[in-house]
C-alpha cells in the first residue's frame, strides 16, 4: 500500500495540483492584504469612515451589554452578531479573484495556436464485409475482393 501511495503521490498531475494549491493560497493571501489593507479604508472614507470590518449586527447582547466599538470587542463580550463588513470584505477578495484568474484563462487561451479551420476531408472508408480501411476511392476491397459501392462525389473533385 505505501509503494502504491508512493507511485499515486509522485505522478506528475498530484505535483502539479500541489504547486496550484499552495501558488493559490499564497495568491489568496495577497488578495486578503490588498482588500482589508488598500481597497476598504478608501472605501470606508468615501462611505463616510465606515470600516467595513467593524461592521456588524448583535443578534444577542453579551457581558458588558452594547454597544461596542468593535467587532473584537463584541466577540470578546460573547455577543452573537453578524458579520456583514467580513462579508463584504470575502466578496471583495471573491471578486478580484474571479477577475484575475479570468484574465489569467483568457491570457492562456491567446496563447494557444488556433484552430486549423474544418478537419481534411476523409481519406478511408470501412469495408462493410470485412471491415478494413480501404481508400475512399476504392470500388473493390483489397483485403476480401468484395466490390463497394461507389464513392460519393466530393465539391473539390
Amino acid at each position: 500500500m505505501l509503494e502504491e501511495y508512493k507511485k499515486f503521490a509522485l505522478r506528475g498531475n498530484v505535483i502539479d495540483m500541489a504547486v496550484g494549491i499552495i501558488i493559490g493560497a499564497a495568491f489568496g493571501t495577497v488578495v486578503q492584504s490588498l482588500v482589508n489593507d488598500i481597497l476598504t479604508p478608501p472605501l470606508g472614507l468615501l462611505t463616510g469612515g465606515v470600516d467595513f470590518a467593524n461592521l456588524f449586527l448583535v443578534l444577542q447582547e453579551g457581558t458588558p451589554e452594547a454597544p461596542y466599538a468593535t467587532l473584537q470587542a463584541a466577540q470578546n463580550a460573547g455577543a452573537v452578531t453578524i458579520n456583514i463588513g467580513m462579508f463584504v470584505n470575502a466578496l471583495i477578495s471573491f471578486l478580484i479573484v474571479s477577475v484575475a484568474v479570468f484574465l489569467l484563462v483568457r491570457y492562456i487561451n491567446q496563447l494557444r495556436e488556433p484552430d486549423e479551420g474544418p478537419p481534411p476531408p476523409k481519406s478511408i472508408k470501412k469495408c462493410p464485409h470485412c471491415v478494413s480501411d480501404v481508400p475512399i476511392q476504392a470500388t473493390r476491397c483489397p483485403h476480401c475482393t468484395s466490390d463497394l459501392p461507389a464513392p460519393e462525389p466530393t465539391e473539390a473533385a
